[in-house]
């Protein structure tokens, strides 16, 4: 959600900020810019839509070794030319990007900028009139930014120009990611190090409440009182071949694919010389010593997240709950004696899930961050992390971090029932390599799940996904699949629950997806889909192998009963992709949607 990018250095940086742009698509956006220094002064260009869109209204005639990039997701004002950024100040001396939402910026507006017309219905506008306001009572630039920065309430990554001192780009964050990056005579900003990978892979981490002043040869960080604070750079260990889509039309394609590397990968990474999983012993001793586990987490990484208080409370007998981080910081329920708590997100900047770290963090307790990014604020800012280790996912609609997530969850959860001396009676590395066989096999099925999606979902408004036990939390994941990149209407229920009020919204034709791979639930679902069918459903079965049934959709490979959601997703994911292309949808780009909320 919403991106910065910024260089300074020899090179002209036009075409340095549209690439880092265009590496922070996944993001999501609706609106881009960038603002370019030379002597003449500060060259603005922005445009409401796609970067290509963007790059038509940019002179490249015009050389600058410094600026900053912005793509836009509107939270203040419509998406238009006028609300995205880089925003100046009203005599144009400063041009500032911004993301993140200050809470108080009508406040402000109302206390200090009465006088100042204003161009934009943004937030960000009064941070840069406010620099200007305290610039013109005689403070240095850095001291003005100091200054608003003090005033300000709620998240902001910031990058700053100024035209009377262009060898500068001014930088600060709080609860918003923003690094700095490393170059030989020249260094780079970016809210993501894909973003300037193409440039350098060293980066410096910015911690909350921070100023950064960039020239091309030096970083300086200080803190809101001015102090000097030295840190230490680190290589992001990125593959620049893992973020390309070769020859796949779209990134969620690819992604999905990558799951059978991922499994393997994940086994490799959790595996010690001697062959078996392994955990760190720190994030097993906090473990072992709560008496409840409680998962936060949003979106996809909440339906994993369903799955792993499964492997959790099965395999090793701890107590799990599991909740929305936005619900959760809001209305935190009664806690046990000695919580833990596991915070999941793909990108490890979940704005929602920090909101609720931090509060935890101050209430003395222990977390663990699950997460795909290392360095990320999320897993800065636990105890311990868990990697995901399954490269960079670039598509807004996650695949292979949710399959990622459930793996490690797994593996978590047998770790820790063997080190309580739990005795479970399958061997994990080799079912988790099944679950790798059987990825690939599904993959190799496009055909099947083009056809279904075009049978089923081509032209339908609603969709309704069905499960129960542990098939309702991949019915959930389903269900959010289609709807974030077809924009059919789709719901995930609890087979059981039909009856209790659903079943009036079935109508004829409407389509019905159940999952049964549960041998205990297996006739219940299946007589969830004959009363649907008896009001006109039309229903799409997908079983697994030993649960068939005589017209049946799809069969899956057979897996161990408890990691069936690590496969039986898979139809799913590759189900809705096809509806989206069939509907002529943004795949990788659904609208309204970001990759990473970074804002609450």
């Amino acid at each position: 959600m919403c991106g910065i990018v910024g260089y300074i250095g020899p090179k002209d940086t036009k075409e340095i900020l549209l690439k880092g742009l265009e590496k922070l698509e996944y993001r999501g956006y609706d609106s881009s810019g960038i603002a370019v220094m030379n002597e003449e002064g500060v060259h603005v260009f922005k445009e409401k839509g796609r970067i290509a869109d963007l790059r038509k209204t940019v002179d490249f005639d015009v050389f600058a070794n410094s600026g900053i990039g912005h793509t836009r997701w509107a939270t203040h004002g419509v998406p238009s030319r006028t609300n995205s950024h880089p925003h100046q100040s009203a005599s144009g001396r400063f041009t500032l990007v911004h993301n993140g939402v200050i809470e108080n910026y009508e406040i402000l507006k109302r206390e200090y900028l009465q006088d100042v017309n204003f161009v934009s219905e943004t937030d960000t506008e009064v941070i840069v009139q406010l620099i200007e306001l305290f610039a013109t009572e005689g403070l240095s630039t850095e001291e003005a930014f100091r200054k608003t920065l003090k005033l300000l309430k709620g998240s902001y990554a910031l990058g700053l120009l100024d035209d009377q001192n262009q060898e500068t780009i001014f930088v600060a964050k709080n609860k918003s990611p923003l690094l700095v990056g490393l170059g030989d005579v020249f260094n780079v900003v970016a809210s993501d190090a894909m973003a300037m990978l193409q440039v350098t892979d060293t980066y410096v981490e910015l911690m909350d409440k921070e100023i950064v002043i960039v020239t091309q040869d030096q970083v300086t960080i200080k803190n809101l009182e001015g102090e000097v604070i030295s840190r230490d750079s680190y290589v992001a260990e990125l593959d620049t071949s893992d973020i390309e889509k070769g020859t796949y039309p779209h990134y969620m394609l690819k992604e999905i694919d990558e799951q059978p590397l991922v499994m393997r990968k994940i086994i490799q990474k959790y595996q010690n010389d001697q062959g078996e999983l392994t955990i760190d012993q720190e994030i097993l001793d906090a473990v072992n010593e709560a008496d409840r586990i409680y998962i936060i987490a949003a979106g996809t990484s909440y339906h994993a997240s369903l799955v792993g208080k499964q492997f959790i409370e099965k395999m090793a007998n701890i107590p799990v709950e599991v909740h929305i981080s936005s619900e959760f910081g809001y209305n935190m329920p009664l806690l046990s004696e000695k919580p833990l708590f596991i915070f999941i997100s793909q990108s490890g900047e979940t704005a929602d899930s920090r909101a609720v770290l931090v509060q935890v963090k101050e209430m003395g307790h222990k977390a663990i961050t699950i997460t795909n990014v290392q360095g990320s604020t999320l897993s800065r800012e636990a105890d311990y992390t868990l990697l995901l280790h399954a490269g960079p996912e670039i598509a807004v609609a996650s695949t292979k971090a949710y399959t990622a997530q459930i793996a490690v969850l797994s593996i978590l959860s047998y770790v820790a029932a063997k080190s309580r001396g739990i005795e479970l009676e399958f061997d994990l590395i080799h079912e988790l390599g099944i679950i790798a066989n059987g990825m690939e096999v599904l993959c190799d099925e496009k055909e099947e799940f083009e056809s279904i999606a075009r049978e089923y979902l081509t032209v339908t408004r609603n969709a309704f996904f069905i499960g129960r036990s542990i098939d309702y939390y991949v019915s959930l994941e389903g269900a959010l699949k289609l709807k974030e990149i077809s924009y059919i209407q789709a719901e995930g229920f609890a087979g059981g629950e039909l009856k209790h009020g659903t079943i009036a919204l079935i109508e004829e034709g409407t389509p019905i997806i159940a999952v049964t791979t549960q041998e205990s639930v297996n006739l219940g679902i299946r007589g969830n889909v004959k009363e649907v069918v008896a009001r006109g459903a039309h229903p799409c079965i997908i079983s697994m192998s030993g649960l068939e049934s005589e017209g049946d959709t799809f069969i899956i490979p057979e897996v161990h009963e408890l990691l069936t959601p690590l496969i039986s997703v898979i139809p799913l994911q590759l189900i809705a992709y096809y509806a989206a292309l069939h509907r002529d949808c943004d795949v990788d780009k659904p609208r309204n949607l970001a990759k990473s909320v970074t804002v609450e």
